[in-house]
């Protein structure tokens, strides 16, 4: 089980990617007409909401939950089982907003499809859907209007929740919204489903929702017309943006919305599957944070046996993170976050100069190579220097792609691998040596598996074992430590720095 800092220097590494609320009587609010549907939630009264905080930080909590799902998601149900089901997972949610509320917590993030689960139908998924009025139309607290629109009982519910909690609060849920027929995008059930995450404030007024973009083997939703670019200010933070899952790694919205606004921190909902070597969930999380220096609150589901774990809070100076394999319990992450970090930094706005650090590091380890670096590579004029005696390459499947491998061998050196024009390069010293095999990847082209996207890649990675046909295989454990430097001449200047190690950090 990993717990704390994401990562440390000289770590064994086995994958590396180049207002106050009105009073509110302590009443439970029905959430269904059906009598037979229990309560799901309760409205409470609360001491009004200090907005006299600390302005340089603030408390956040993300809450890595195991969800309770549907023993069968693919056949219809009733509206009243299914809001029976949606019921324990709220109570659970309830239960972590007044924990976090106990430790000062002023914002919350719940994961994706933490309430309803997951692979549904377009038509089994309907019961548990809510309808979802647009919060820059109509200004609405659910809990304390709950009538004026029907079928929003799991939205009244989480309003309730902020409100008892005196936190914002940001949770996913299935959203419909009816169409028109002389819509050509309409179905012909009329009406449009969408994967969606909701912001309350404090007061559990509805303040932002986004809907998923990027969609991945989601039958049971759709695809918005638009691109939702999310952007909304907390008194006491600043401007936050909202996005899901597999949408971070796309230009829209993730990236566009870090460009385009004054976006500092992210909260990020997600559902996720680890997939060894490139893509663990806390690589990706971490990746983002590194590559655009904003803060990210990341939750993810908890299912071990489906492969699913890490959630975490990571800001440019630490991060906050839970991983574990084994256990099946949900876990709250809550850490002190600075209200400005760094913000986001493109290579356009890089400097010519180069790290100091980094200038050291090539003088300890080329001796008389010569290195430059410009915005877009390092140049090294007589790297060949190191390739006296060249290893050889060889090509191996790693995440479904061919990559063109090369092996890492020796305490210290110099690697290049290339692929379609497209370089990787790798400089290396390494404390020990251990009997393990590892290499230096290049892919660059179309990934065409669940998908098609163009993509490019630098990675050193630990091989499966000692010989080359075990290189890309999954692999979780590593004792190689490494100092490095790695890059590539990339087409474009947003990059991500996935970083993977082994044990406790």
């Amino acid at each position: 089980m990993w717990k704390g800092a994401a990562w440390r220097e000289n770590q064994p590494i086995y994958g590396s990617l180049c207002l106050v609320p009105p009073s509110v009587e302590p009443v439970p609010r029905l959430l269904s007409s059906s009598s037979a549907v229990v309560h799901l939630c309760w409205a409470l009264a609360q001491a009004p909401w200090s907005t006299a905080r600390p302005a340089k930080h603030y408390i956040a909590a993300v809450y890595e939950h195991r969800s309770v799902l549907s023993p069968n998601p693919l056949d219809l149900t009733s509206c009243q089982q299914a809001l029976k089901l949606m019921k324990q997972n709220l109570d659970i949610y309830e239960q972590q907003v007044m924990a976090a509320a106990q430790k000062g917590v002023q914002i919350i993030v719940f994961p994706e499809d933490g309430i309803h689960g997951f692979i549904f139908t377009r038509t089994s998924i309907c019961p548990f859907l809510d309808f979802m009025p647009s919060p820059r139309l109509v200004r609405w607290n659910p809990c304390l209007e709950p009538f004026w629109f029907n079928d929003t009982e799991v939205l009244q519910c989480l309003s309730c929740m902020a409100i008892k909690g005196q936190m914002f609060l940001v949770a996913n849920l299935g959203t419909k919204q009816p169409c028109l027929r002389s819509d050509p995008r309409c179905s012909h059930d009329r009406r449009y489903q969408f994967n969606t995450n909701v912001l309350f404030s404090h007061n559990g007024n509805l303040v932002a929702c986004y809907r998923k973009h990027n969609l991945y083997f989601e039958a049971a939703f759709d695809i918005p017309a638009h691109v939702d670019l999310v952007n909304f200010d907390i008194p006491f933070v600043g401007q936050f943006g909202m996005f899901t899952c597999l949408d971070i790694p796309f230009f829209q919205p993730a990236i566009q919305l870090l460009r385009d606004s004054e976006v500092k921190h992210i909260v990020y909902p997600m559902t996720l599957m680890n997939q060894l070597p490139l893509l663990a969930a806390i690589e990706i999380q971490k990746a983002f944070q590194s590559a655009f220096g904003v803060s990210v609150l990341a939750a993810n589901i908890q299912h071990p046996t489906l492969g699913m774990s890490d959630s975490g809070i990571h800001t440019p100076l630490k991060s906050f993170w839970y991983h574990d394999m084994d256990n099946s319990e949900g876990y709250l992450i809550i850490a002190q976050i600075a209200t400005n970090p760094l913000g986001l930094v493109g290579i356009e706005n890089a400097t010519s100069e180069t790290d100091p650090s980094h200038n050291k590091f090539l003088k300890i380890l080329t001796g008389h190579l010569s290195c430059e670096r410009d915005t877009q590579e390092v140049h090294c004029e007589e790297a060949a220097k190191w390739n006296m005696k060249a290893p050889p390459t060889f090509h191996s499947e790693m995440m479904y792609d061919n990559f063109i491998l090369v092996p890492v061998w020796g305490k210290e050196g110099y690697v290049q691998v290339c692929s379609n024009g497209f370089c990787c390069h790798l400089l290396y010293e390494r404390p020990t040596l251990s009997k393990e095999l590892y290499f230096l990847g290049v892919f660059d082209g179309l990934h065409i598996v669940h998908g098609t996207y163009y993509i490019q890649v630098c990675a050193l990675v630990k091989c499966g074992g000692l010989n080359f046909d075990t290189c890309g295989q999954e692999i979780s454990e590593a004792q190689g430590l490494f100092d490095f430097h790695l890059w590539g001449n990339f087409i474009i200047s947003y990059i991500f720095p996935l970083f993977l190690t082994s044990g406790y950090p």
